[in-house]
């Protein structure tokens, strides 16, 4: 299996740190040197809205890590096939997800990593495709990236994305992060089935955001 270089994936959440950078400056004490603590208060990820073909109602959730580190996204209807029986429609699956994160007064946080996993069942010729887009309720500025896996491959695979500085979210702002995931499947010269999913009941499967915290 040949893969991008994941640094091209770095990118993304160094130019999402920008984006969470615009609406206000970050706490004067929101540095590399930041608070280890995490909040005592309850911190809460929901999901309010979803729409996609990869994401049928009530078949993406998300849910906060028990050592408020993060929160995990779930897929349970989130494959993309080509080639063999496979339809066309199948080729390509999305699902766009808002997320509304909600934490205790008086503390904020950063993106710090995201890792992706899944599992990919590559025929010899076929390519798959996973593509993330980020942004913010209310912002403009968005970061996608891309990351191609090419057969034969059949087994999980894994990526992480980590942000190359910290950047927090104003202290008195509640910002809904809108995540827009992509599966593409390309059969190439192959005539059988391959396919890529995101399927949390195939396994150890799902998209997980680590937080990095610090008080206001």
């Amino acid at each position: 299996m040949r893969r991008r270089p994941t640094g091209a994936r770095i990118a993304v959440l160094a130019a999402l740190g920008t984006v969470l950078a615009l609406p206000l400056s970050a706490p004067a004490h929101a540095d590399d040197d930041a608070v280890a603590a995490v909040p005592d208060g309850a911190v809460t990820v929901e999901v309010i809205a979803a729409s996609g073909s990869g994401c049928a109602p009530g078949t993406a959730w998300v849910a906060t890590k028990s050592d408020k580190s993060g929160f995990r996204i779930r897929y349970y209807d989130f494959v993309a096939e080509a080639g063999g029986n496979a339809a066309l429609v199948d080729r390509r699956k999305n699902c766009q997800i808002g997320v509304l994160i909600t934490v205790p007064a008086g503390w904020t946080f950063a993106v710090a990593e995201a890792d992706y996993r899944g599992r990919a069942r590559l025929a010899s010729g076929a390519t798959g495709l996973q593509r993330t887009n980020y942004y913010w309720q209310g912002s403009s500025d968005n970061s996608s990236t891309a990351e191609t896996f090419y057969g034969p491959f059949s087994g999980y695979w894994s990526t992480r994305d980590a942000a190359p500085a910290l950047i927090y979210t104003p202290c008195t702002a509640q910002r809904v992060l809108n995540i827009n995931t992509e599966l593409r499947v390309d059969a190439g010269t192959s005539g059988y089935t391959s396919s890529m999913s995101m399927n949390s009941s195939e396994g150890d499967v799902d998209t997980l955001f680590n937080f990095s915290w610090t008080q206001c």
